[in-house]
C-alpha cells in the first residue's frame, strides 16, 4: 500500500496535499533566478538596442572635449546585459534538457503535437471550453511559443557575438572572430548581420508580450497560483486539473 502511495506521488507534478489542492515546488530558485535575469535583461537589451540603432538622446551643448560618451556607455550596457542573457539561456537549456526538473517540461513535447489538446487549448483561451489536462507544465501553444522563442534567442546570441567580435578585437573578441566572420559570411555580410539581430529582436519581443498575456491570463481564470509560482516558486491546483 505504501508503496502504490509512493509510485503514484512521485508521478505526480507535485508531493505535496492540502484539502483538495495538491501542490508544492514548481520552480526552484535556480530557475526562478535565471528567469528574472533574462527578463531584466530583455528589456535592458531592447532599451539599449533601440539607442545603439538610431541615438535619439545627445547632450543639448557641444563640446569639443573627449568627454562626452554616452553613445559608448549605452553600448557598454547594451554588452553587459548580453552577456548576462547570454549567461541565464545557457543555465535554462541545461536545466530543461539534462536535469531532474526540466522533466515535466520534456513531458510537454507529447502534448505539443497533441491537436485535440491544442484545439482544446484554444478554446480555453477563448472562454469556450476547459482548460485540458496536460502532461507536461506547458500546454501546446505555450510550448510552441518557448520553441519559437528559444530559435529566437540563439538567432540573436549568434549575431550579437559577432558584432561584438567585430568591433572588439582583443580578449574574447579576438577568440570569437573567426566565428564572427564565418557568421558574416553566411548571412552575406555584416550589414546583413544587423539586419538579422534586429528581426530577432522583435521576434523576442513579440513573443515575450504573448507569453506574458498567455501568463496573466492562466492566473487570472485559473485560479491556481501559476504566475505566483515565478515569485514564490510554490503553486497548488485541484486534483481534478
Amino acid at each position: 500500500m505504501v508503496d502504490a502511495v509512493f509510485k503514484e506521488a512521485s508521478m505526480s507534478k507535485f508531493l505535496e496535499k492540502k484539502g483538495e489542492y495538491e501542490g508544492g515546488i514548481e520552480f526552484s530558485a535556480g530557475f526562478r533566478w535565471q528567469h528574472w535575469i533574462r527578463a531584466i535583461a530583455i528589456f535592458a537589451l531592447i532599451a539599449t538596442g533601440f539607442y545603439i540603432a538610431d541615438p535619439f538622446i545627445t547632450y543639448a551643448n557641444v563640446s569639443a572635449e573627449p568627454t562626452r560618451f554616452l553613445h559608448a556607455q549605452i553600448r557598454e550596457w547594451h554588452l553587459i546585459f548580453g552577456f548576462a542573457m547570454i549567461g541565464a539561456v545557457v543555465y535554462k537549456l541545461f536545466l530543461t534538457l539534462f536535469t531532474k526538473e526540466g522533466k515535466f517540461e520534456r513531458a510537454s513535447i507529447k502534448d505539443a503535437f497533441n491537436i485535440k489538446i491544442a484545439i482544446q487549448q484554444v478554446g480555453y483561451y477563448l472562454l469556450l471550453t476547459k482548460h485540458p489536462h496536460t502532461k507536461g507544465i506547458y500546454n501546446p501553444l505555450q510550448f510552441w511559443a518557448y520553441v519559437g522563442l528559444y530559435v529566437f534567442f540563439i538567432g540573436i546570441i549568434i549575431t550579437g557575438l559577432a558584432l561584438f567580435a567585430e568591433v572588439y578585437h582583443q580578449g574574447m573578441g579576438a577568440m570569437l572572430y573567426g566565428f564572427a566572420k564565418s557568421v558574416e559570411s553566411f548571412f552575406g555580410g555584416l550589414a546583413n548581420v544587423r539586419y538579422w539581430h534586429h528581426l530577432f529582436m522583435w521576434g523576442i519581443i513579440i513573443v515575450v508580450f504573448i507569453h506574458i498575456y498567455m501568463a496573466v491570463y492562466n492566473a487570472v481564470f485559473g485560479k491556481n497560483g501559476s504566475m505566483d509560482a515565478i515569485f514564490s516558486g510554490m503553486k497548488y491546483e485541484k486534483e481534478d486539473h
